[in-house]
């Protein structure tokens, strides 16, 4: 039998034709409530399937209708996916970012949220998109990913958009000292600090005040939240460094991309550094951060 070689040629390097390796096994995943995620799922499925690629489904979209398939745990689909597609808003493509991403499977995301940067493809233009990029008509968007560890404790936490430190409570201010490296920066009383990725620069270190910084840059951006100071903004430092924050005696909590929250107590040492794994998203050939920014945050266009 002739084995069927599944590459693409889809354009030049060099003067020279270059290819994409198709993908193999693709994985549907969701953690999304919303109503047309389950028709969305089974539109995916028969896409993927007419064109003789395996098929897996995270077993969070036990709803499909199908019976022809099984459902597949995580650690099925982190051993044999080539690609997965996350079904929902920015919130699935987190938890999808976290559970898959983090383990080295690119994620391609449609969207079914409101804002959606991370989730470029409309459910209007699935099956046209879908098959492009099946075919290898894509391209790459590596992301990097927030680690941070607390003094004492032995786990470590995972963001893709930002870590927070708070107070947990609604008008009432924290005090911490911040370094970053062995730099002391500022002794600060504030509701909380927002440490943000790139990618995290148009979510809720916007909502604070914080700049959008392009995704391409090696950057943390740290966004104070209502400080009790005339003079403080939000600072942009590279993401070599190391944030370390000191709080004084006193409760505070720990947010991980809105999802995971620590509970601390007493004097506390977090450290915030860029974790060793990267995000793969794969985007349709024409995805723009700036077209994104335009569609999503109201820019004016000409």
């Amino acid at each position: 039998m002739l084995e069927l070689i599944l590459y693409s040629y889809i354009g030049l390097r060099n003067g020279k034709k270059f290819m994409k390796k198709k993908f193999k096994t693709i994985a549907l995943c969701s953690n999304s409530s919303k109503k047309h995620v389950t028709s969305i799922a089974n539109q995916c499925y028969e896409v993927i399937s007419s064109q003789q690629i395996n098929v897996m489904v995270d077993k969070n979209l036990s709803n499909l209708t199908k019976k022809k398939f099984k459902h597949s745990n995580e650690k099925e689909i982190i051993r044999k996916a080539d690609l997965l597609v996350a079904i929902g808003g920015d919130g699935t493509m987190l938890n999808c970012s976290r559970v898959y991403g983090y383990r080295g499977i690119p994620i391609l995301g449609i969207n079914l949220g409101k804002l959606g940067f991370l989730t470029d493809i409309n459910p209007n233009k699935l099956t046209s998109s879908l098959l492009k990029v099946i075919k290898g008509e894509y391209k790459k968007d590596k992301r990097s990913f927030l680690e941070a560890s607390v003094k004492g404790k032995r786990n470590k936490y995972l963001a893709l958009n930002e870590v927070v430190v708070h107070s947990g409570s609604i008008a009432q201010l924290i005090e911490f000292d911040l370094y970053i490296n062995e730099s002391f920066v500022y002794r600060q009383k504030a509701d909380g600090l927002i440490i943000s990725s790139p990618t995290g620069s148009t979510a809720y270190s916007l909502s604070g005040g914080g700049p959008i910084v392009h995704p391409e840059l090696s950057a943390f951006i740290l966004t104070p939240m209502l400080p009790q100071s005339l003079t403080t903004s939000p600072l942009v430092v590279s993401d070599q460094s190391e944030v370390r924050i000191i709080l004084k005696n006193q409760k505070a909590t720990l947010s991980f991309d809105s999802h995971n929250s620590l509970l601390l107590s007493g004097k506390s040492e977090i450290k915030i550094h860029k974790a060793d794994s990267q995000l793969n998203l794969v985007h349709p050939i024409g995805h723009d951060f700036y077209e994104a920014c335009r569609t999503k945050l109201g820019w004016s266009s000409h």
